[in-house]
């Protein structure tokens, strides 16, 4: 197999924690081909996206790298589309160059899922699933929103990753009017407010869906001072299973993420509450390998091999 991963420039991934790294790792030992490209070195021409690659083989401390060459992205068995968010015009153009590829090339994940499926809105289609939730730029509706809940609202940007931009507060709070104009751009950028979850404190689950079907998941819990679950940010990991009701969780969505060729999916679940479906570059493969004792990089690879093999 040929694969190669549409990435952040890879001397900027955190090898301890990346997920793409742990998938690299494991086409490397299986003697496959493994390539690494920024979306900025894909290009169409006649009608056939193109690309100037480079090849590597990764090692315990990084990687070996190759040459650089330009070639036809269908060449390539499997395509990883895993830049990390904003999600903006940028990668929304990305995407449209991966709807290019030939027949015999599997993108993953689809990018016409990529497209459709903002990870932040993705949610909100699992009303009975999630905790009340506003989608808005007015901010007399979202201050509306944070007095009618029992206790705190989060605000975040509907186009972040990784806990950027996520604010909680409540009304009574000075800065809460100002925290919405900032977001909001005064009004002029869409934001998401939610009801706020105490049982953050007990930590944010992160589950890893394989093709639809539950594979793993990580507790991450907040450091002292944050109410962030995002390990990046001090939040620490720890060992976890699944509860009757996220199971329930992964049942509802699992189907949809299968026939809309999400193959790698990490959601987040704080209190029984589905609060996001990360589907762009999801992590957590690390942690779940270390407290299970599995090697969660393998059956993905597994299944995108299942899926090329049975593309129609």
């Amino acid at each position: 197999m040929r694969s190669i991963f549409v990435i952040d420039p890879i001397e900027t991934l955190n090898l301890a924690g990346d997920s793409s790294y742990a998938l690299m790792r494991e086409s490397s030992r299986r003697g496959w081909e493994c390539w690494w490209c920024h979306p900025n070195d894909l290009w169409a021409e006649g009608g056939r996206t193109q690309v100037r690659a480079q090849e590597v083989v990764t090692t315990r401390t990084g990687f070996e790298r190759g040459a650089w060459r330009e070639q036809e992205l269908s060449s390539f068995q499997l395509v990883w589309m895993r830049k990390d968010p904003p999600f903006d015009m940028t990668y929304i153009f990305t995407t449209y160059l991966l709807d290019l590829v030939g027949p015999d090339t599997l993108v993953l994940n689809a990018p016409e899922a990529l497209r459709s499926r903002n990870e932040k809105l993705f949610a909100a289609g699992f009303a009975d699933l999630t905790p009340p939730t506003l989608i808005s730029a007015d901010v007399q509706r979202i201050m509306a929103f944070a007095a009618a809940q029992p206790d705190r609202v989060v605000l975040k940007p509907w186009d972040g990753n990784g806990g950027r931009g996520v604010l909680v507060s409540r009304m009574g709070d000075p800065n809460l009017r100002s925290m919405i104009e900032v977001l909001s751009g005064e009004g002029r950028r869409y934001i998401i407010a939610q009801r706020y979850l105490p049982e953050i404190v007990e930590g944010d689950k992160r589950i890893i869906l394989i093709d639809g079907e539950p594979a793993g998941a990580v507790l991450r819990v907040p450091g002292s001072g944050d109410h962030r679950g995002n390990l990046h940010v001090g939040a620490t990991a720890r060992a976890t299973t699944l509860t009757p009701r996220e199971r329930e969780i992964c049942q509802r969505i699992g189907p949809a993420l299968r026939a809309e060729g999400m193959l790698f999916v990490g959601i987040d679940v704080i209190g029984g509450f589905l609060t996001e479906i990360n589907v762009t570059s999801p992590t957590g493969l690390h942690e779940i390998n270390a407290f299970d004792g599995v090697v969660l990089e393998a059956r993905l690879l597994d299944a995108a091999v299942h899926r090329w093999e049975t593309r129609s």
